[in-house]
C-alpha cells in the first residue's frame, strides 16, 4: 500500500509546467519529493527544468490541448494534476475560450476518467462568469469546469505575480528605459502582487490535502497599492525618471485599439511590450485585490500558514539589468 507521506512514489501531471509560474511550482514540488510529468507541447524546450530535481525525478511528454488523446495520456497513471495553461493576450488560434475555457474542461475531463485523485486548477483574481472582460470570463468557465468533473478540485486566484521571470515588473522597467513618458490606463486601480514561490507552495499544500475541498482561494501579497505606485516604485528601483501619464479608460481603450490594429498589420513585429489590448483596459476598470469573504474564511495565503513576501524586497534583486549601469550601478564613484 502507498504511503501518502512518502511522495516519493507519487506523481503529479503538470499541464503549463514550462511557464513562469510553472517552472516555480515543478521546483517546489520536486523538493516534495513528487515525480513530476510536465506535459507541454515542446518537450524539447523544458530542458531547463531538470536541474530542479534529482535524475529521473522530472520528464518532460508532448501533450496539447487541442488534442484530447494527448492529454489522456498525459495524465495516464497520476496521482494528481495541476492546470496552469492560460494567456494574458489573444493571438491567432490562442484564443480565450479555446485556451483557459475549453483547455481546462479536456484536462479536468481526462484526469476524471484517469482516476486521478487531487486536481488545482489555476484561475485568477476577478474571474467572473458576467464580467466584461473576455479573460475573466474565460478564467471562469476553467474553473467551472474544473469543480464540475472534481468538486473537491483546489481553485488558486492570485492577483499579479513578481518574480524573477515576471510579466509586470520586467515590463514596465524595460518600458522605463526607453519611454521618456509612461501613459497608465487606471492609475488608481489596485493591485496586490504576490510572490511566484509563495504561489507555488499553495499548490504543494494542496496535494497535501491541507487546503479546503472545493475552495477557491484567493492569493495576495502582505499589502495593496495602485498601479500608479508599483509603477513608480519600478522607475525608482532601476533609478529612472519617468513622467507618468494618467489616462482616462475612454482614451485608453482608443489606444489599445490602434496598438491592437498595429499588431495585427505588423506581422509579428510589433513590439509584444508594448501591447496593450482592449480586454485589458475592461480588467483594469476593476481592484485586482482579495475579497474580505476570503480573508474571513481563511482561503488566502494566511489561512495556509504562509506568510507571504512582499515585493519591494525581491523585485529589487532582478530588475538591477534594467539600471543604466546594471549590477554595477551603486558601485559608481561619487
Amino acid at each position: 500500500m502507498l504511503d501518502t507521506n512518502d511522495k516519493s512514489g507519487r506523481l503529479v501531471t503538470v499541464f503549463g509546467g514550462t511557464g513562469f509560474v510553472g517552472r516555480h511550482v515543478v521546483r517546489a514540488l520536486a523538493r516534495e519529493g513528487w515525480r513530476i510529468r510536465v506535459a507541454c507541447r515542446r518537450p524539447d524546450l523544458a530542458g531547463h527544468l531538470q536541474p530542479a530535481g534529482r535524475v529521473g525525478q522530472i520528464h518532460a511528454v508532448q501533450a496539447n490541448l487541442r488534442f484530447p488523446a494527448s492529454v489522456a495520456a498525459a495524465v495516464r497513471g497520476a496521482d494528481a494534476v495541476i492546470n496552469l495553461v492560460g494567456i494574458l493576450t489573444e493571438s491567432g488560434r490562442q484564443r480565450f475560450d479555446a485556451v483557459q475555457g475549453f483547455g481546462a474542461r479536456v484536462v479536468a475531463r481526462a484526469a476524471k476518467e484517469a482516476g486521478v485523485q487531487h486536481f488545482v486548477q489555476m484561475s485568477a483574481l476577478g474571474a467572473d462568469p458576467q464580467s466584461d472582460s473576455a479573460y475573466a470570463r474565460s478564467k471562469a468557465d476553467g474553473e467551472a469546469a474544473a469543480l464540475e468533473y472534481f468538486p473537491n478540485a483546489t481553485i488558486i486566484r492570485p492577483s499579479i505575480v513578481f518574480g524573477p521571470e515576471d510579466d509586470f515588473f520586467n515590463r514596465f522597467a524595460a518600458l522605463a528605459r526607453m519611454l521618456p513618458v509612461l501613459p497608465l490606463i487606471g492609475p488608481d486601480t489596485l493591485f496586490q502582487p504576490v510572490y511566484v514561490g509563495d504561489v507555488a507552495q499553495v499548490v504543494v499544500r494542496a496535494f497535501d490535502g491541507q487546503t479546503k475541498p472545493g475552495a477557491v482561494y484567493e492569493l495576495g501579497g502582505p499589502e495593496s497599492k495602485s498601479f500608479r505606485d508599483l509603477v513608480q516604485f519600478t522607475c525608482d528601483t532601476i533609478g529612472r525618471k519617468r513622467l507618468l501619464l494618467p489616462l482616462p479608460f475612454e482614451a485608453g481603450h482608443y489606444m489599445a485599439l490602434g496598438m491592437e490594429i498595429a499588431s495585427s498589420v505588423s506581422l509579428g513585429l510589433f513590439p509584444k511590450m508594448l501591447l496593450t489590448t482592449r480586454d485589458q483596459v475592461r480588467m483594469l476598470k476593476h481592484d485586482n485585490v482579495v475579497s474580505a469573504a476570503a480573508e474571513q474564511d481563511g482561503r488566502t495565503l494566511a489561512g495556509l500558514g504562509i506568510h507571504p513576501e512582499a515585493y519591494e524586497t525581491i523585485v529589487p534583486t532582478y530588475l538591477y539589468r534594467f539600471r543604466k549601469t546594471g549590477q554595477f550601478e551603486r558601485q559608481r564613484p561619487a
